[in-house]
């Protein structure tokens, strides 16, 4: 799919900068060039140039020109880039003779990205990956979103999706001759079982989503207790800044705070919380049901109980909790505790975060990196599942079977934009930055 218009963008982060690369794609990409360059270079060699105005002729700036001819491009269209100087005022001035006078229009946001997919250069998980790994900000979250981008998930995806599609022509093939009374209805004798071992094989992916979100997003750990356990010290002293509040004062937050650090290479979000308590206030009532609500989509939760604060009732939250005895330099807590700890003196943390390591790399297991990591791969897979499911049920109604394996192929066709879906491809693409 060829577009009729031509876009450029700024694809380098914030100016100034030390070098800006402006990117353009579509049909009048080499002929902007040109009126810019005066020649152009040989595809895919920088080439050092001066950049004049179009109608005035004078220098813009001098920098290094590339090109990249379609299909052979990131999207499959004439392509050309300019590595020019960080330049406010000079990138402005070559987008301002773009679009002025070389009949170019201002990417939005994904545009580029969109344009590859549209042209079959990245299917729709690709993008996903592209996204995450712009967005990585660990080794783990790298290694997965590189691989996604490479087509990981997308080729197994049209491994299943052939068997689905074999499956499908083996009923309907039949189907063709029923009318014969010579030509017995009878399936290949492997017919069930590969079905059976399809359904296998995508409960198995599906069970993985776990560990991969978990990679993608961050493992979720949420601090919780009752007012002035400890909770802001101790995620100020995870975090090393002071980014909560903390003061003698009981209930001094209100509202969840998250914060993200890097944990042997894997992401984890830290979240404050409000003490859990009986309170008049609306604000702090406010708190605690955030706080609850913060618990219950967590992965792990850390109960925090100190010496000097009033004991509260552990919640049970249907995740992990473990239960640490904080500001263990004023004293011992009562009650069982997992691990005790002094954010002041600095006693068990080391422990503490060794531990975690330790939890979340059991969470992970030693198999490699999910790459059913969005909640649109679950949602797709569990639909296809139950559509496969329903096929084997019905497998004595031949034409419901082959309608139900169809739906399963589709759903797959979907997952990697086979078949489009324009709320998606809109949600997905808003996402990205200008330039990509």
């Amino acid at each position: 799919m060829q577009t009729s218009t031509t876009i450029a963008a700024l694809s380098t982060g914030s100016l100034p900068s030390g070098v800006a690369v402006i990117r353009l794609s579509g049909p009048k990409a080499f002929a902007a060039v040109r009126a810019l360059c005066g020649t152009l270079p040989v595809p895919r060699m920088l080439t050092l140039t001066t950049l004049r105005h179009p109608g005035t002729g004078d220098a813009l700036d001098q920098g290094l020109l590339a090109v990249f001819p379609g299909p052979n491009s990131f999207t499959g269209e004439d392509c050309a880039e300019l590595q020019v100087h960080g330049s406010p005022a000079g990138v402005k001035a070559i987008l301002s003779a773009l679009t002025g006078h070389c009949e170019v229009e201002l990417a939005g946001a994904g545009d580029f990205t969109r344009r590859a997919f549209e042209n079959g250069k990245l299917d729709l998980t690709a993008v996903e990956g592209l996204g995450d790994l712009l967005e990585a900000e660990t080794e783990s979250q790298r290694r997965q979103a590189l691989s996604r981008l490479d087509g990981g998930l997308a080729d197994q995806v049209m491994v299943w999706r052939a068997l689905l599609l074999d499956a499908r022509a083996e009923i309907e093939a039949r189907l063709d001759f029923s009318d014969e009374d010579d030509v017995p209805f009878a399936l290949p004798a492997r017919f069930i079982v590969d079905l059976q071992e399809l359904v296998g094989k995508l409960k198995d992916a599906l069970d993985s989503y776990q560990r991969g979100r978990i990679v993608r997003e961050g493992f979720r750990i949420v601090l919780a207790g009752a007012p002035n356990a400890g909770k802001s010290s101790l995620l100020n002293r995870l975090a090393g800044s002071d980014l909560a509040i903390v003061t003698a004062e009981a209930g001094t937050t209100r509202d969840t705070k998250d914060v993200a650090i890097d944990l042997g290479g894997q992401l984890v979000t830290l979240t404050d919380t409000a003490g859990l308590r009986e309170t008049d206030s609306l604000a702090e009532g406010e708190g605690i049901k955030r706080a609850r609500r913060a618990m219950e989509s967590a992965d792990l939760v850390l109960w925090l109980i100190s010496p000097d604060a009033e004991t509260t009732p552990d919640a049970a939250p249907d995740v992990p909790l473990w239960r640490l005895g904080t500001k263990s330099d004023l004293g011992p807590t009562t009650g069982p505790i997992d691990l005790s700890l002094s954010v002041m003196t600095g006693e068990g943390v080391p422990a503490l975060l060794k531990r975690l390591e330790s939890h979340i790399e059991g969470r992970l297991g030693a198999s490699e990196t999910s790459l059913v990591s969005h909640l649109r791969d679950k949602k797709a897979l569990e639909r296809a599942i139950l559509s496969v499911k329903t096929a084997l049920d019905r497998i004595e109604q031949p034409e419901l079977c082959a309608e139900d394996l169809r739906r399963a192929a589709d759903i797959l066709a979907g997952l990697i934009g086979l078949m489009d879906n324009e709320a998606v491809l809109d949600r997905l693409f808003a996402g990205f930055c200008i330039g990509k």
